[in-house]
């Protein structure tokens, strides 16, 4: 009980590593990245267990991790660049982030094991600095006094989540109606600033929450150094050995479209475009990481875009030749079955009725 009330008090602000967002001098970004995600349409192809198998034929963003407080190239994640991925299927959209790392991992401590988070824009006013970037307090920020500056979050800390297993929404955290996850914190939050951020369906004193708020989020994780494939359970920790080479991967999935009613889902719509940040946390040197201390994938919003793709057009396409020829084969073979039904009762005529012959009794010949 204790964990939990700390996380929802990490997770509200209210907690000491709140502080550690404020920066030392002013904020610049000089971005200049074109770099977009594109989420095209593959029905059918991902399973979300973690494994990036059925990722190899998908297309991928490349990007530098940078410190997200001070975007400097002289202090690059040394694991190397991010992947990131995403796919949908027409109902659910698909990520996968990819970075190399050695392998760590402390059960129970989430800040020695790596940590992950999306973050998407809602409000049109909502920047990526700042999360949010509304200018209001801890004790006067609201729905109101923020509206505007809305952005989505999804959390994925790691040090209570077993290799290859799902977490996210579940029946016991969605019956409580938010965003939390009380199995392996893989979170759905949202924020108009770095103090001022909750679960979904909950707020800050006198807002107005949700019953009916809950997680849309599910995720897993993996790890390249791990000899087993088939998963694992929680006795077999810490999974692999602490140091070794390796790759982590992170794969999450959402509705495209929730039932979310106060503006603390982003709302993706196939042909659209969205515009979403991803953050990395890490134990470098095996040295715990703390709130503002990750690394980001640019100083600024990153466009994705839910295509229609290829495949979709193509088969409406295809549908519309389809039905055109079969309308034009359709109409020849009704020409030619009204023509063939003339015939035969012209035919059936001439049989069954031929020309009459007048009788000429023999007296008159």
């Amino acid at each position: 009980m204790l964990r939990h009330l700390l996380l929802i008090l990490f997770l509200l602000g209210l907690g000491p590593r709140v502080k550690s967002h404020e920066e030392s001098g002013h904020w610049s970004c000089d971005s200049g990245s074109e770099i977009r995600v594109e989420a095209e349409f593959k029905p059918g192809v991902i399973t979300l267990d973690g494994h990036a198998d059925d990722w190899k034929d998908i297309d991928g963003s490349y990007f530098s991790l940078l410190p997200a407080l001070d975007p400097d190239a002289e202090n690059e994640f040394k694991g190397g660049k991010m992947t990131v991925k995403s796919v949908h299927d027409g109902r659910d959209i698909f990520f996968l982030l990819q970075v190399d790392g050695d392998y760590a991992y402390t059960k129970g401590d989430s800040s020695k094991c790596p940590s992950v988070a999306l973050m998407f824009q809602i409000g049109d006013g909502a920047s990526y600095h700042n999360m949010g970037g509304c200018e209001e307090h801890s004790t006067s920020c609201t729905n109101k006094t923020c509206k505007g500056h809305e952005v989505d979050i999804m959390h994925f800390s790691i040090g209570s989540a077993i290799p290859g297993r799902l977490y996210g929404g579940n029946p016991l955290d969605n019956r409580d109606g938010n965003g939390g996850d009380r199995f392996g914190h893989l979170v759905d939050l949202y924020a108009w600033n770095p103090h001022c951020r909750y679960l979904d369906g909950t707020g800050p004193s006198g807002s107005a929450n949700d019953s009916s708020a809950q997680n849309d989020w599910k995720g897993a994780w993996w790890h390249s150094s791990f000899t087993v494939h088939s998963g694992f359970v929680e006795d077999e920790s810490p999974y692999s050995e602490n140091g070794k080479k390796g790759t982590y991967f992170f794969e999450f999935s959402r509705p495209l479209r929730t039932m979310d009613h106060l503006q603390q889902d982003v709302q993706f719509t196939i042909g659209g475009s969205s515009k979403m940040s991803v953050a990395l946390w890490y134990p470098v040197d095996g040295q715990p990481w703390h709130g503002s201390g990750h690394y980001s994938v640019n100083c600024d919003w990153v466009p994705i875009d839910i295509s229609v793709g290829s495949s979709l057009t193509g088969k409406a396409l295809n549908a519309a030749a389809s039905s055109s020829s079969w309308n034009v084969a359709s109409a020849f073979s009704v020409v030619l079955s009204v023509a063939a039904l003339c015939v035969s009762v012209f035919v059936s005529y001439r049989v069954f009725n031929p020309k009459s012959v007048h009788f000429t009794p023999m007296e008159n010949l």
